[in-house]
């Protein structure tokens, strides 16, 4: 339970982030962002409109509607939910990530009004993804092929964030086929993704025709066998989010397994770096991943109350103080939020703006003050 000097605090950086946020959408009208350059959104309409982060700006639009009512937020939302029809109708652009993309944007929309048309392209999204599920392993595909790399076998860690579409489907359609490709894949993950110690493995290779688990690959960490802490926050938030929706107690544990490794890891700073496991010298950072660690670990706290539930909800405000006190930026002249955000730990750029950490912070401090629109 938050104390009420917790409350406070909350609800003052909820102030800053309604007036932030106010003067970033009134200037980065019909957009759809991913990063920023000088302080400015890049918009990927045209340049990658396909690209998996492109429903989080819908998302934090969504979010600032259901808080403020400010129908400008809306009429965003709206403008950025149509442009990614152009993805539905492109095969190439749908994978297991159809639950970032339209889990911000049309379930959220349906959520708040019903509209009939964001419910059907939702369905849509909903159908390709369950037809990604390999009947011989139980799992979900990830990418599809391009390059020379045979990903017909390979899942990741991510997925287990996409499965709330498919148990949102469940629901408004009643079809138990949706629920039961959820719960299959989330139990492959269970077994296969999480190790004994509470890390988790961020890609696996299976053998897509006979479904024996082949190899892990070390995917956007250090290296095989290490910690890429945003895979941790992918697993943590996401095996919580199955228990919400299952109530499946063997989900519930797995999340609290993989966040007590989390908390363990937590530097003395209390600033995530990219990989728990990378060499000492190194000082990349993820913000995001403490951005997401911070929204499963208050999910969890309720989900388990007590004085456990106070572990789970104390290293959440440790994660998102430190955010708002050396990783955000509240100049209202840039348009992201959170800085020294990392894709991937060999990637040759890091520490930049990424539009998801921003989504997660909000979301995190929407679920303390009670305003959040819950969209998983």
């Amino acid at each position: 339970m938050l104390t009420q000097k917790a409350q406070e605090w909350a609800l003052g950086v909820q102030e800053k982030l309604t007036g932030k946020m106010k003067t970033v959408v009134e200037r980065s009208r019909n957009i759809v962002p991913y990063t920023t350059e000088n302080g400015r959104f890049i918009d990927l309409t045209e340049k990658d409109i396909n690209w998996w982060t492109n429903g989080f700006w819908g998302g934090i639009l969504w979010q600032l509607y259901t808080l403020t009512a400010d129908p400008m937020y809306k009429e965003e939302a709206e403008i950025l939910e149509k442009k990614l029809d152009r993805v539905l109708m492109d095969w190439t652009g749908l994978d297991h990530d159809n639950g970032f993309k339209w889990l911000p944007t049309s379930v959220a929309h349906y959520r708040i009004d019903q509209n009939e048309e964001s419910k059907n392209r939702a369905i849509i999204a909903a159908n390709n993804l369950a037809g990604r599920f390999n009947l011989a392993g139980h799992f979900i595909r990830a990418w599809n092929d391009w390059g020379d790399v045979d990903r017909r076998g390979m899942a990741i860690i991510d997925c287990m964030m996409n499965l709330p579409l498919l148990y949102w489907a469940a629901d408004v359609t009643g079809d138990p086929r949706f629920y039961q490709i959820a719960v299959a894949h989330a139990d492959t993950a269970m077994r296969c993704f999480v190790r004994e110690d509470g890390s988790v493995n961020h890609i696996l290779r299976f053998d897509p025709k006979s479904g024996e688990l082949v190899e892990s690959l070390g995917g956007q960490g250090y290296a095989v066998g290490s910690s890429w802490t945003r895979g941790q926050t992918w697993g943590l938030y996401g095996f919580t989010l199955s228990y919400l929706h299952t109530k499946d107690e063997r989900y519930l544990n797995t999340a609290r397994r993989i966040a007590h490794y989390f908390i363990a890891n937590i530097p003395e700073n209390g600033l995530i770096p990219v990989d728990f496991r990378q060499p000492v010298e190194v000082t990349w950072e993820d913000s995001t991943a403490a951005a997401i660690a911070a929204c499963g670990l208050i999910e969890l706290s309720k989900a388990v109350g007590g004085r456990d539930g106070d572990i789970y909800l104390n290293a959440a405000l440790r994660l998102l103080k430190t955010l708002d006190e050396q990783r955000v930026s509240w100049d209202p002249e840039t348009d992201y939020l959170l800085e020294k955000c990392t894709a991937a730990y060999h990637d040759e750029k890091h520490e930049f703006s990424i539009i998801y950490g921003d989504y997660y912070f909000l979301e995190a401090i929407l679920k303390l003050t009670g305003k959040e629109l819950f969209i998983w």
